[in-house]
């Protein structure tokens, strides 16, 4: 799903006094201005990682908070704007991120769109655009910063997929279809990087309470005349035994986790954390 912009960050004391184990690496985290992205990001941040944000909304609210992470975790902190759906804005992105920094060290490709619909009643333009920002852009992002990364015996690459690039749902078409495929690039690049010190794996997460989850769930509650809570429940209930939603800090703790030393042999992985979805 698209990611929306948040006004102010959210609170990080339970991130204080992590040990810096990230400190000189650059990491690029894409749709990071909201939900899964910004999770991710502030768990790098946290430990000592210049960041690259990216992603769409008001550019005011995006400062803000690219400022209230650089003064929260004491560590650099850039924007930048491109659309990941044009190959040519990704080449530009990565070659402005190296020319400043030298290299992209950690890459999460995050952003992401949706669309629900029938096979046959979905619009050819959202199956294109769905493909191109889901799976493309994580072509044409590792492929941009694998060069680099191969010259400096380094890098993570880190893929958010889904529960759905593991298993289908109904009118998820080219969502399927493109976590699927990114699944699939996963294990490709991690082969071709086996004898390096690059490691690339993928995240497979289920229901996300993210702010666009909310307003489904606020949604569904005013339509069916039930609590919030009611609604709540009735939709994670639908997919995950645990009835509990992931949490963006608990993806980004995940993804840290990928980033360290610990995980150097971790490759190739489709990592779940769907409360049990996939294991039905």
């Amino acid at each position: 799903m698209t990611q929306a912009t948040t006004p102010a960050l959210p609170a990080s004391g339970d991130l204080a006094g992590l040990p810096r184990t990230l400190k000189g690496k650059v990491a690029l985290v894409t749709g990071s201005t909201s939900g899964i992205g910004l999770g991710i990001a502030r768990a790098l941040a946290a430990r000592g990682a210049t960041l690259i944000l990216n992603g769409f909304g008001d550019a005011a609210e995006i400062e803000a908070l690219r400022a209230g992470m650089a003064a929260a975790f004491h560590v650099e902190v850039d924007f930048e704007p491109a659309d990941l759906s044009r190959t040519a804005e990704i080449e530009a992105l990565v070659k402005r991120v190296e020319a400043r920094h030298g290299a992209v060290n950690i890459l999460v490709n995050n952003a992401g769109i949706q669309h629900v619909a029938p096979i046959d009643a979905f619009p050819p333009d959202r199956w294109d655009a769905v493909i191109a920002l889901n799976l493309s852009a994580v072509f044409h992002l590792t492929r941009c910063v694998l060069p680099r990364m191969k010259q400096f015996s380094y890098g993570r690459i880190i893929n958010i997929a889904s529960a759905h690039g593991l298993v289908a749902s109904v009118e998820k078409a080219a969502y399927v279809a493109a976590k699927h495929g990114v699944v699939g690039l996963t294990k490709v690049t991690a082969l071709e990087t086996a004898r390096s010190g690059i490691t690339c794996n993928a995240i497979c997460p289920g229901w996300v309470l993210t702010p666009l989850v909310q307003k489904q769930i606020d949604a569904r509650a005013a339509a069916q005349g039930i609590s919030v809570q009611e609604a709540k429940l009735a939709l994670v209930g639908e997919k995950q035994p645990s009835m509990e939603f992931v949490t963006p800090d608990q993806l980004g703790e995940l993804a840290a986790f990928l980033c360290s030393d610990a995980a150097s042999q971790v490759r190739g992985a489709a990592w779940t954390m769907d409360g049990g979805w996939t294991s039905q």
